[in-house]
């Protein structure tokens, strides 16, 4: 399981303030399928919401620890019937980052046309 500093959890949820849930828990429970979605949604987003159906608030603890233990991510927040959570993309984000702020090349100009007079 990933630990966060309370900075970096601090940040995260920010982040996170106007995301929707991208997968839900119901009465079934935590199942592959729904641990496969998550994993999806890790890979793709790095940051995401789930919501959890049911009152119970010890079966919302469990499934936040599981899907963090089995999926190698970080818990950001648990607050009320919404978990979010983060796990880094395996691409260097420095990297990344780099990659972003390099100015785009042009590409190169045509050859100009001359006029030529026309000697006659």
């Amino acid at each position: 399981m990933l630990q966060l500093s309370s900075v970096e959890r601090r940040e995260l949820r920010a982040r996170a303030h106007n995301l929707n849930p991208v997968a839900s828990i119901a009465e079934n429970g935590l199942t592959e399928t729904v641990l496969r979605e998550i994993e999806v949604n890790l890979k793709a987003h790095e940051l995401i919401k789930i919501r959890v159906y049911g009152d119970s608030r010890e079966d919302r603890v469990a499934y936040l620890e599981k899907i963090c233990t089995e999926l190698g991510a970080a818990e950001v927040q648990h607050i009320g019937k919404l978990l979010v959570i983060y796990r880094p993309n395996a691409v260097d984000s420095a990297a990344v980052n780099a990659k972003k702020s390099q100015k785009p090349r042009r590409p190169p100009a045509a050859p100009r046309k001359t006029k030529r007079s026309f000697q006659g």
